[in-house]
């Protein structure tokens, strides 16, 4: 049994899921006899396998791999991934408090700007195609 956590994290998820062997096998498009062998340790899913059981039973890779959930290093109220990097970057920036308080005010007075802008060329539109001038 050399890949015991695995194995006992896939058969206790499977488990707690209600989740039959033959059901699992068949989402997986594997034997029930692949499924036997997870659980009892004696061969272990390949990637793709992988991939798919973490989609089944909504866990993590690592709480498949590791048995136990590991709580994220990073403060996802501060920082998001961005996949384009592949790196995790600060959700404003480098803004501080008050960068980010004159970004809103002039982000939201631009945006007023703009509208009143549209209203204004809308009706100098409406007014030279109805024939007064304005």
């Amino acid at each position: 049994m050399q890949n015991e956590p695995i194995s006992r994290t896939i058969k206790k998820l499977r488990k707690d899921q209600h989740i039959t062997q033959d059901d699992l096998a068949t989402k997986l498009f594997v034997t029930r006899q692949a499924i036997t062998k997870w659980e009892s340790g004696d061969s272990t899913p390949d990637l793709a396998n992988f991939t798919k059981l973490t989609d089944i039973f909504n866990v993590s890779l690592d709480t498949l791999v590791f048995g136990t959930a590991h709580e994220a290093q990073v403060d996802t109220t501060e920082f998001v991934f961005d996949p384009k990097h592949n790196r995790y970057v600060r959700r404003f920036g480098r803004m501080n408090f008050w960068d980010l308080s004159c970004w809103l005010l002039v982000g939201r007075a631009g945006r007023t700007l703009y509208h009143w802008l549209i209203l204004y060329i809308l009706v100098r539109t409406v007014k030279n195609e109805s024939g007064t001038k304005g």
